[in-house]
């Protein structure tokens, strides 16, 4: 004869805990199977489609879903809490106040130390994650920018940001912002010893002599802020197969700063140098104008395009703060080549450096 049935776990710590019991928790409703499988990398936390079986007909609720689970290995779930932390505030305190495209979220919750964490999101197929490598396309990178613009507007200069314990890339005082420019020349450091030999001897340079601005950089553009995704790229952007919608996801990196660092960093990692060279005015054109919308005043176009220009930092600046504090893959380093190589040269064409220095 069996014994009485366990509760469900507050928090699932793999995908074995994600029961029908613990799923009728969440969902309030009757549940009679579910099936469980992995989808993604996992390289910070563990991601699964859940497929869920009724007991009664549920209109209102779909058949499937994405959980996100803390990663499944002890050492980065420890090093990527604060990750985690954040995508628990985005979802529970700064989803409804933005407008940026985001999935539908059924379920969040965090443990005390951060360690522990699960997401219930709408399950987003047949939409395809971007190629961060392959790049894309000037339409696809249009849908992309105007996205951007509304996680900007309704954040813009609003002063409860820069104390929102939920950020990640933040620096609030001059004195860490300084600090951080000495971590980054570090990183860079410890990025060309790395991966150096398959760079040029150019791109060097131009990482070496960016982040060597980073402090000037962050304490030079105080006085136009907003909410930042902190890592706006392809490979954190779901479009539906016709290349029509896009949807953001990955909000472990949330962070306040010159809202323009999210618009370059995306354009310089995502697009082809030839093909970001045609279309970036056009796209900063479309990101003003979408930002617009949401009343941003005493901002104009061309003030945009400066802080584009002075923004696209945020491409070395990322990479080698990625590169020199993860674990070496075999695609992990092949894409932070291929996003410092595309940056490098934006910063070069752009005069982004000049920029720098005149703030």
């Amino acid at each position: 004869m069996s014994g009485p049935i366990p509760p469900a776990v507050v928090i699932p710590r793999s995908p074995a805990d994600v029961t029908p019991r613990w799923v009728e928790s969440v969902l309030a409703t009757d549940v009679r199977s579910v099936d469980v499988t992995a989808i993604g990398t996992g390289q910070t936390g563990a991601t699964y489609r859940l497929a869920v079986q009724y007991a009664t007909d549920q209109p209102s609720l779909p058949g499937t879903f994405a959980i996100k689970l803390s990663s499944q290995d002890d050492a980065v779930r420890e090093r990527v809490a604060l990750g985690y932390r954040s995508e628990y505030a985005f979802y529970t305190e700064v989803a409804d106040v933005v407008r940026v495209p985001i999935p539908r979220h059924f379920h969040c919750e965090i443990s005390s130390d951060g360690g522990d964490f699960v997401l219930v999101l709408a399950d987003m197929a047949p939409a395809v994650q971007g190629d961060q490598i392959a790049g894309c396309g000037a339409e696809e990178a249009r849908l992309a920018v105007r996205a951007l613009a509304g996680l900007h507007g309704p954040t813009w200069c609003d002063p409860r940001w820069p104390a929102f314990e939920g950020l990640v890339m933040s620096a609030a005082t001059e004195d860490a912002m300084r600090g951080l420019g000495e971590v980054a020349v570090l990183a860079a450091q410890m990025t060309l010893d790395r991966l150096g030999s398959r760079m040029t001897a150019e791109d060097c340079d131009t990482i070496t002599e960016a982040m060597s601005l980073v402090g000037p950089w962050l304490t030079g553009t105080q006085d136009r802020f907003a909410l930042m995704h902190g890592d706006y790229r392809l490979d954190n952007l779901l479009y539906t197969p016709d290349r029509r919608h896009v949807t953001v996801v990955d909000w472990q990196t949330l962070g306040v700063g010159l809202p323009a660092r999210d618009l370059a960093y995306f354009t310089g990692t995502s697009l082809a140098p030839e093909l970001r060279a045609v279309v970036e005015h056009d796209l900063v054109a479309a990101y003003f104008a979408e930002l617009s919308g949401y009343g941003v005043g005493d901002y104009g176009l061309d003030t945009c395009w400066e802080d584009y220009r002075v923004g696209m930092v945020q491409v070395p600046f990322l990479s080698v703060l990625g590169c020199a504090f993860s674990v070496s893959t075999e695609r992990g380093d092949d894409m932070m080549l291929v996003m410092m190589q595309r940056g490098c040269q934006a910063i070069r064409e752009l005069g982004s450096l000049d920029a720098v220095r005149a703030l």
